[in-house]
């Protein structure tokens, strides 16, 4: 009975939010999709494993770019030596160019390639990575430089931007992890980043250094995987949420805050304990960027996958929940 005043009640609403009615659903799934298969497109990259997404749009091009997963099964932990891109006019089809960064690119480093995201700015391309460094304990963040938004890449301090010692809201070694950047509307550069503590910081003009004190952000059950987006005159701060992650987000009219807490965006990525999210807006079109252990039966928590999903907001300009899907992003 519980099922059935469920199923009426969704019927209801249907007709009240001008929704098609059971005949017509039933016209449109006969002429549309008779003897179509189903076209999967999650995971989008299916011959490696990727993760940790970061998307860039630029000529009317979306350029991905994604830590290479390499652990030999899912059972080891995260072997990652390099970065990987690709790009898009379609959201569906992706090109692949060669590798265009390695840890071993930034020689005071000793391994990890974590988290990335790449960032235009007067015709350069600045990637902002994770790494492990080699002389100071714990995680830090480094910058390269580019001329082309596919590479390649090359250390452009010769040293950390951010490294361990620099950072004190916390006494883990791995809280300087996960960097994004934003350009405000005035042109200011800013610098987010953090494990179970959100740092940020202004940049300046030159975009590898930076410009004034580390600040900190109070988000609940911040993880990691900061992600600055704006639409219209909202701001919207998403991050990893709890552990596992789910994704959960805050908006500000200002960059700097204050930041109101607002929910939860994507649930649990399945068999995959870390959410890494990307949000960009493509051809009018939102889309929400993600990677699971979706390539089966191999894939998990060390061995990810990128997958992209569509991004919808209220009338209020809050966010919906994503809905992940096997079929992904359609042409």
């Amino acid at each position: 009975m519980q099922r059935i005043f469920y199923f009426l009640l969704f019927l209801a609403l249907g007709w009240a939010c001008n929704t098609p009615a059971a005949d017509d659903v039933e016209a449109i799934s006969s002429t549309e999709h008779q003897d179509q298969p189903l076209q999967i497109n999650n995971p989008i990259i299916k011959d490696q494993f990727t993760a940790d997404p970061a998307a860039l749009v630029y000529n009317d091009t979306v350029f991905l770019y994604a830590g290479h997963d390499e652990a030999e099964t899912d059972f080891h932990f995260y072997k990652m030596n390099e970065w990987l891109v690709f790009s898009s006019t379609d959201m569906v089809n992706w090109q692949r160019y060669p590798v265009p960064l390695k840890v071993a690119d930034f020689e005071w480093s000793s391994g990890d390639a974590w988290a990335a995201e790449v960032i235009e700015k007067d015709g350069k391309f600045y990637w902002y990575v994770t790494v492990s460094h080699a002389t100071i304990e714990g995680k830090a963040i480094g910058v390269a430089v580019a001329d082309s938004p596919t590479g390649p890449f090359k250390d452009a301090l010769g040293k950390a931007l951010i490294s361990n010692d620099m950072t004190k809201a916390t006494d883990i070694s791995w809280d300087d992890i996960d960097p994004t950047v934003f350009i405000d509307d005035n042109g200011q550069a800013y610098l987010f980043w953090g494990n179970t503590v959100c740092y940020y910081a202004k940049l300046k003009d030159n975009m590898i250094e930076l410009d004034g004190p580390i600040e900190t952000i109070e988000l609940p059950n911040f993880t990691e995987a900061p992600w600055i987006h704006k639409r219209g005159d909202w701001y919207y701060l998403s991050y990893a949420y709890q552990f596992p992650e789910k994704t959960a987000y805050a908006m500000s009219r200002s960059i700097t805050g204050p930041w109101e807490f607002k929910g939860i965006i994507n649930e649990l990525a399945g068999n995959c304990n870390t959410n890494h999210q990307a949000i960009i807006e493509y051809k009018g079109t939102p889309y929400f960027i993600y990677h699971t252990g979706g390539i089966q039966p191999f894939g998990g928590s060390f061995r990810r996958s990128v997958c992209i999903d569509y991004l919808y907001y209220n009338a209020d300009s809050t966010l919906k929940r994503v809905v992940m899907t096997s079929e992904g992003i359609q042409k």
